[in-house]
């Protein structure tokens, strides 16, 4: 339960900084937007999934770009419920959505469903590894401590 507010939160700050950036995109306080994030939640658990099945035509001869649309229409239908809460145009929408999205993903990728900060987000990479690129596993290394040292001997034999 904790998860589901902390990502509530950080939905709520997603909305407040794209109306700064926008001048389309008016929010009139936190309250407004704590509770336009909840019914941008609301809508987005029941009726995205029943929106994207009945336009799926159109969205895979769209290559996937009518879900904008759909994202758009459901944050101007949020805008629609809240009060306090409002979009001047279909194309602050769209703008907004796009916004909105990348930033909740962004800060949503780092909380895990129990709420707290994921460890496991990022990498750590051996900067003497031949595979400077390649992450790490979390199963194969369980203790920074546990090393295994291995040796090139050419004809790609490590030993």
């Amino acid at each position: 339960m904790n998860g589901i507010f902390i990502r509530w939160l950080t939905l709520t700050g997603a909305i407040i900084f794209t109306s700064y950036l926008l001048d389309g995109i008016h929010v009139s306080g936190f309250v407004s937007a704590f509770f336009a994030a909840a019914m941008l939640g609301i809508l987005n658990a029941l009726f995205r999934p029943i929106l994207i099945l009945l336009t799926l035509p159109i969205n895979i001869i769209t290559l996937g770009f009518f879900t904008f649309v759909i994202n758009a229409l459901l944050l101007k239908t949020a805008s629609g419920v809240i009060g306090g809460f409002d979009i001047d145009g279909f194309w602050y929408a769209v703008f907004g959505s796009l916004i909105i999205s990348a930033i909740s993903w962004l800060l949503n990728s780092f909380i895990t469903e129990r709420g707290s900060v994921s460890y496991h987000s990022y990498h750590r990479v051996d900067p003497g590894s031949p595979y400077p690129n390649r992450a790490r596993h979390e199963n194969q290394v369980k203790n920074e401590n546990d090393t295994i040292d291995l040796e090139n001997k050419g004809d790609d034999r490590w030993e």
